[in-house]
C-alpha cells in the first residue's frame, strides 16, 4: 500500500474523530464556556492525555514499530508475535505502577500542570484545585487503557491494517458527546457535568482497548501473553522507547508547560485549549496521520536496504505535508476571530473569549508547519533506530518554550504561551532538518524542489481571498448555530476551492498525481 494511501486513510478517520471532537468542544464551550470548573476539567484530562500522546505518538511509533517489524522481516511472524506479548505485559506493568502512583499523590503531583488553580474554598465546598484532582484520579486509568492500545495499534500499522487503529478515537468523542447531550437536558451544576465527563473518558478508553483486541484477532495477528519479564527485546525497546516518548510527544510537552502558567490566570488555561483544539485539527489530519503512516514505510524499505525508495517516501510526504499544511496555515492566520466566533460564541462562550482565545490561535498558526514537520521528520530518525538525536533537540525545544513562555506571559499576555510554542517547534524543526540533511538522510528530490514554490504560490493567493470572504461574513455572525455554521461552510468552501483553482493553475498538483496516489495496488 503506498504512502499516501494509507495516510489518506488514517486522515478519514482522523478527521472523523476531529470533527466530532470539534462538535464536542462545542458543545462544552456551550455548556461550561470559560469557566473556572473547564479550567479544572481541561487541567485533569492534561496529565493522561500528555503521556498518553507520549506513549501513542513516541515510544511505540519511535521504538516498537521498527522492532517488530525488523522481528517480521528477518524471524517470521512466531518471533514477533512473541515479542509483541513481551512488550503488552512489560507496558502493562510499567503503567500500571505509573496510574497507582499518580492516584496515590494526585494532590500534589497536580501541581505540576494546575499550580495556579486556586486552592481556597468557603467551608463545605471543594477549591477548584480539589475538583481537578477528584476530576483527574477519574480519568487516570484512561492512561493505562490508551498505552496499551498504543501497542496493539503499532501493531495493526505494521501489517497495513490501518482503518480500526485510527477509528477507535472517534469512541471517546460519542462518548463525551452523548454525555453532553443527555446530561444537560435537565438542571445539572457545571462540576457534576464535569465529573460525568471525566467519568466518561475512562468508559471510552475501556470501549476503544476492546475494539482493538476485536482488530487484532480478526486480522489473524498473535499477541501471546507472558509474565512480565526484562528480556533483551523488552530492554532494547525501552531503551529506544523512553527518547522516543519525550521526542515524539515534545509539541504536547511545551502546551502543557504553557498550561501550567496560563492557570495562574482566570479563563486563560480554556482560552488556550480551545485554539489549541481548533489547530489541533489540521496537525492531527495531516501530521500525526502522515508520520504514523510514513515510520511502517520508512522501516520496512530500511530493512530490505531500499535506501532509495525510503529517500522518495520522505519527499513524498514532505511535498503532501506542504500541500495540505500551508492553506490549513494562512486560513487560521488571517480569520482566526471568524472562526473562534463562528464556533464556540453562544452560551456561556462570550464576545471577550472569542477575542482572548483568537490571539492564541493566530499565534498558534504560525507553528502549524513547525508542528507538522515534527511528526515528518522524526519517523526518519526512528525509522533508523536513533530516538536519541530527536530527544536532545526536544528537550532543547522545551527549555526555550519555558523560559521564553515564562518571559512573554508577564509581558504582553498569555497568547505569548503560544507564540513561545510556535517559536520552540520551528527550533526543533530546524535541528532536525540539519542533521537529516548533513547524514545525507534527507535530500530535496527535483519534484519536491519544482512543487514546493507552486504550492506555495497557490497558499499565498488564497489568503487574501479567504481574509476578505472572512471579513464579510463576520459582520453576520449572530450566535445562531445555523446561521454562523452556514456563514463557516461558504467561507472555508471557498477558500479550499480557490486554492484547488489555483494549486492546477500554478501546477502544484495535477488529477494524474490524485489517480496514481489512490490506484489500488497489492501491497
Amino acid at each position: 500500500m503506498k504512502l499516501i494511501r494509507s495516510t489518506a486513510i488514517i486522515s478519514f478517520f482522523t478527521l472523523m474523530s476531529r470533527v466530532l471532537g470539534l462538535v464536542r468542544d462545542i458543545l462544552t464551550a456551550n455548556y461550561l464556556g470559560a469557566s473556572v470548573i473547564n479550567d479544572a476539567l481541561i487541567t485533569a484530562t492534561k496529565l493522561p492525555n500528555l503521556f498518553r500522546r507520549m506513549f501513542a505518538e513516541g515510544a511505540f511509533n519511535a521504538a516498537f514499530i521498527p522492532l517488530y517489524a525488523r522481528r517480521i522481516e528477518n524471524q517470521g511472524d512466531e518471533d514477533a508475535a512473541g515479542f509483541a506479548g513481551e512488550a503488552f505485559s512489560a507496558l502493562l506493568l510499567l503503567v500500571a505502577i505509573i496510574v497507582i502512583g499518580f492516584q496515590i499523590t494526585m494532590p500534589w503531583t497536580l501541581n505540576i500542570i494546575g499550580g495556579g488553580l486556586d486552592k481556597l474554598a468557603d467551608p463545605g465546598q471543594s477549591s477548584v484545585y480539589d475538583l481537578a484532582v477528584l476530576y483527574a484520579r477519574i480519568t487516570m486509568p484512561y492512561l493505562l487503557m490508551m498505552s496499551l492500545a498504543a501497542l496493539l495499534s503499532g501493531m495493526l500499522n505494521t501489517h497495513n491494517r490501518f482503518a480500526i487503529a485510527a477509528f477507535v478515537p472517534v469512541l471517546y468523542n460519542v462518548v463525551t458527546i452523548s454525555i453532553l447531550v443527555f446530561a444537560t437536558r435537565g438542571e445539572i451544576s457545571l462540576e457534576r457535568l464535569a465529573l460525568y465527563l471525566s467519568i466518561g473518558m475512562s468508559v471510552s478508553g475501556i470501549f476503544q482497548l476492546a475494539l482493538l483486541f476485536y482488530g487484532i484477532k480478526r486480522s489473524n495477528i498473535k499477541l501471546p501473553l507472558y509474565r512480565p519479564r526484562l528480556t533483551p527485546g523488552v530492554k532494547r525497546l525501552w531503551i529506544l522507547g523512553v527518547p522516543g516518548m519525550i521526542s515524539a510527544g515534545i509539541t504536547h510537552i511545551n502546551i502543557t508547560v504553557s498550561h501550567l502558567m496560563a492557570t495562574f490566570k482566570e479563563g486563560a488555561a480554556s482560552w488556550l485549549y480551545y485554539s489549541d483544539r481548533l489547530y489541533q485539527l489540521p496537525l492531527g489530519i495531516i501530521g500525526i496521520a502522515m508520520g504514523v503512516a510514513l515510520l511502517p514505510a520508512l522501516s520496512r524499505r530500511l530493512r530490505a536496504g531500499d535506501d532509495s525508495g525510503a529517500m522518495s517516501s520522505l519527499n513524498r510526504a514532505l511535498e503532501i505535508t506542504a500541500y495540505l499544511t500551508l492553506p490549513a496555515t494562512i486560513a487560521l492566520a488571517v480569520m482566526p476571530e471568524f472562526l473562534i466566533g463562528g464556533l464556540f460564541e453562544r452560551g456561556r462562550f462570550v464576545a471577550s473569549d472569542t477575542a482572548q482565545t483568537a490571539k492564541a490561535l493566530q499565534m498558534f498558526a504560525f507553528g502549524l508547519p513547525a508542528f507538522v514537520l515534527i511528526k515528518v521528520l522524526t519517523p526518519a530518525f526512528f525509522a533508523r533506530e536513533n530516538t536519541r538525536t530527536p530527544m536532545i533537540y526536544a528537550a532543547i525545544s522545551a527549555i526555550i518554550n519555558l523560559c521564553l513562555g515564562a518571559a512573554l506571559f508577564f509581558t504582553i499576555g498569555f497568547y505569548g504561551l503560544a507564540l513561545a510554542t510556535t517559536i520552540a517547534g520551528w527550533t526543533n524543526v530546524l535541528l532536525l532538518s540539519r542533521v537529516l540533511l548533513r547524514e545525507g538522510y534527507l535530500k530535496f528530490d527535483k519534484r519536491l524542489r519544482l512543487r514546493l514554490p507552486r504550492i506555495a504560490a497557490a497558499a499565498a493567493v488564497m489568503g487574501p481571498l479567504t481574509w476578505f470572504a472572512a471579513k464579510q461574513a463576520q459582520s453576520r455572525l449572530n450566535g445562531s448555530i445555523l446561521n454562523d455554521y452556514t456563514f463557516l461552510f461558504l467561507v472555508c468552501a471557498f477558500g479550499i476551492a480557490s486554492y484547488t483553482v489555483f494549486s492546477f493553475v500554478f501546477r502544484a498538483f495535477s488529477i494524474a498525481d490524485f489517480k496514481y496516489a489512490f490506484r489500488r495496488t497489492s501491497r
